[in-house]
């Protein structure tokens, strides 16, 4: 597989929903994964990679929800694709 291979598509994030957008991206490789599948992201993972782009902890709290959605949404995306 290639960069060609991949269809480019764009997405707008609200600006309110940046940081946690920006979160579940570099959460990317943080999926707790089992026999039937991905069951959702690694929870202890989240304050470092916060840390990193610079989130303050206290934030956290505010944009965990959205960082839920993202969650489970691509849970279900991932669901499909293994039918």
């Amino acid at each position: 597989m290639t960069l060609d291979d991949i269809e480019e598509e764009v997405v707008e994030v609200w600006p309110d929903s940046w940081p946690a957008f920006c979160l579940f991206d570099v959460m990317g490789t943080q999926w707790r994964v089992s026999s039937g599948g991905p069951s959702g992201l690694d929870y202890a993972a989240i304050p470092a990679a916060a840390s990193m782009l610079g989130i303050k902890r206290r934030d956290l709290t505010d944009i965990f929800p959205d960082l839920r959605v993202m969650e489970i949404e691509a849970l279900a995306v991932m669901a499909e694709q293994q039918e």
